[in-house]
Order: structure tokens, then sequence, then C-alpha cells
């Protein structure tokens, strides 16, 4: 991977500012044009650009400045970096194991039904198949559809279940809302049992009144029967 510089415009600001490097040099650096480096200096470009001091992050050296400085034909060469960024790959199509090739339909008619909203390219990313065999499934014109049974393709170990979530969540991001119809309520009498419930209130009060009669006879009784002993 060949060594890029970074942010070559701002490293250019600071160069300009700090060096008495030619236009030349600094333009072969930031990978700029030496009419670019001229309207920094000038103050014609770039302006609001904070300098990026190369040798802090470690870019180039105060030596290698020095030889650019002594020599005008000498080009800058970026200083050998401490750690090595690896270059991302490009993620291609995902690879399945030969053991579990034979899984993939089933997985296939499983995301087909339970995620209609899923694109075809969406499911290949996921199974890796290919979109003709999501066609076949999908039109039941596959060869062995008699046979195919739906299985969650996380259980199948085709993909994670975060894969999965993230497929979903984007192809749900372009779905229509809920019409309103589809958010009215269920009515009352559908979800309740107004009758049950009001006549277990109804006995509960008719036993209060109950009782509280009992009380008020027997206090009664009890005052009779004093008024009796007094005499």
């Amino acid at each position: 991977m060949a060594q890029q510089l970074l942010m070559p415009k701002a490293t250019a600001v600071w160069l300009v500012d700090n060096t008495a490097l030619s236009f030349d040099q600094i333009a072969q650096l930031c990978k700029l044009h030496p009419l670019e480096v001229k309207a920094i200096a000038d103050g014609e470009s770039a302006q609001g650009i904070k300098g990026l001091d190369p040798i802090s992050t470690g870019q180039l050296t105060r030596a290698e400045i020095a030889k650019g400085e002594a020599d005008v034909n000498h080009k800058l060469k970026l200083a050998d970096p401490k750690v090595r960024v690896p270059e991302s790959k490009r993620r291609g199509p995902r690879y399945t194991p030969v053991s579990k090739r034979q899984d993939r339909p089933n997985a296939i008619l499983w995301l087909v039904r339970n995620h209609p909203e899923l694109k075809d390219a969406q499911i290949s990313r996921l199974v890796g198949t290919t979109k003709s065999t999501i066609e076949q499934i999908r039109d039941r014109s596959h060869w062995n559809s008699a046979n195919l049974t739906p299985m969650d393709p996380v259980t199948l170990g085709l993909c994670s279940q975060i894969d999965l979530d993230l497929e979903v969540e984007k192809a749900s991001r372009g779905r229509p809302l809920p019409s309103a119809e589809d958010l009215t309520l269920v009515p009352a009498r559908e979800t309740e049992n107004l009758g049950f419930s009001y006549d277990r209130e109804e006995e509960k009060e008719i036993d209060a009144n109950a009782v509280f009669a009992k009380l008020q006879s027997l206090k009664s009784t009890r005052n009779d029967d004093e008024d009796d002993d007094n005499f």
C-alpha cells in the first residue's frame, strides 16, 4: 500500500508558513499544483484552514525538511510510519461452506416468507446465493420446491442475527407507514367482560349492606338486655 500524506492542504499551509521549501517541493509532497501552493502563500486559497505540522504527526522529519531547504531539486520523502494500517479488503460475495450449501434453499424460502420486504440483492448477501435461485424459489419453479422447508438462516449458521437485522432495517426504511384504518382501536366490548365484573361488585355491595344491618340489630339487642338488667 502506497503511503499517503494526511490532510495534504493543511500540511501545505504549515510548510508555506514555517519552512523555506519551494512551491514545487511542497506541491510534489502534497500532491497539489504549484499554482495552488502559490495561492496559499498569497492568502488567496485555503483561508481558514489550520496548518498541520507533519513533524508532530511523524510524517516528515526535521532532517528531511532541512535537506529540501538546502537543495531546491531535492524531493521530500515521507518518513516510515510507526504503525502499519492494513489495506481494507473489498467485501465480496459471502462464502458458504460446502456442508451448509444444501441448506441455502430452505433459508431462502424462510426469508421470502417471513421478510417479503427484503430485496433479492439483500437475500443474496445474507446467504450467498444468486438472484436466479431466489426467483425460482419465490415462483416455486425450483427443482426441489416440493421438499423445501422454511428454516431460519441464523439457526443454520448462514448469517448472523446482526446482519439479518441490519438488512431488515434497511428494507423497512422505504416502506409506507400503516394507514389510519390499521391503527383503529378495537371496541371495548370486544376486549372487556363488563357483565362479570359488574355482578361481582353488586354482590359485594349487597353483602356489605346485609352485614351492616346485622350489626345494627345485634347492637340494639345488646342495649335492650342492658336496660333489663338495670331494672
